[in-house]
């Protein structure tokens, strides 16, 4: 599982032209389903973003969680995280989840963040506009395969 993790002042997602969702301050989740991950990989994930210390405290070091911080997250489905362009420069998508799959750890990882903090969602499969304005700019890269 492989997420993209974005400090942000503000994002929101739209379909069809609507907004779907949207936060102020918090994180936005771009994630990515293997056709091997499972629940470990969810959890581990779920884990990391919710800990990750990228909110800045008093001092203005980053020194908070999103719990600490009273932030929230949008979570957006994004199988192109599994695009491989080693060879030609079309992308492979064949490492990336199957849809009823990925749709089922999707929701699992909304579900499991919610329990601990505000969560919106983009719309899984659809087509989305999603807009944000990137704090910092903080970008965290989290595979639960590997180490960066």
């Amino acid at each position: 599982m492989r997420a993209v993790v974005q400090r942000v002042s503000r994002a929101s997602c739209r379909v069809g032209g609507d907004i779907v969702s949207s936060i102020q301050n918090g994180l936005v989740v771009l994630l990515g389903i293997g056709h091997d991950d499972g629940d470990e990989d969810l959890e581990f994930l779920a884990k990391k973003i919710i800990r990750l210390r990228v909110f800045e405290d008093s001092e203005g070091k980053m020194n908070l969680s999103l719990k600490e911080s009273g932030g929230s997250v949008l979570l957006i489905s994004q199988f192109t995280l599994y695009g491989d362009a080693r060879k030609g420069n079309r992308p492979s998508f064949i490492a990336a989840a199957v849809p009823h799959l990925a749709q089922e750890l999707y929701q699992k990882m909304a579900d499991r963040l919610r329990a601990e903090v505000p969560v919106q969602t983009g719309v899984f499969q659809a087509m989305m506009d999603v807009e944000l304005i990137n704090n910092g700019p903080v970008t965290i890269l989290l595979d639960s395969k590997k180490l960066f």
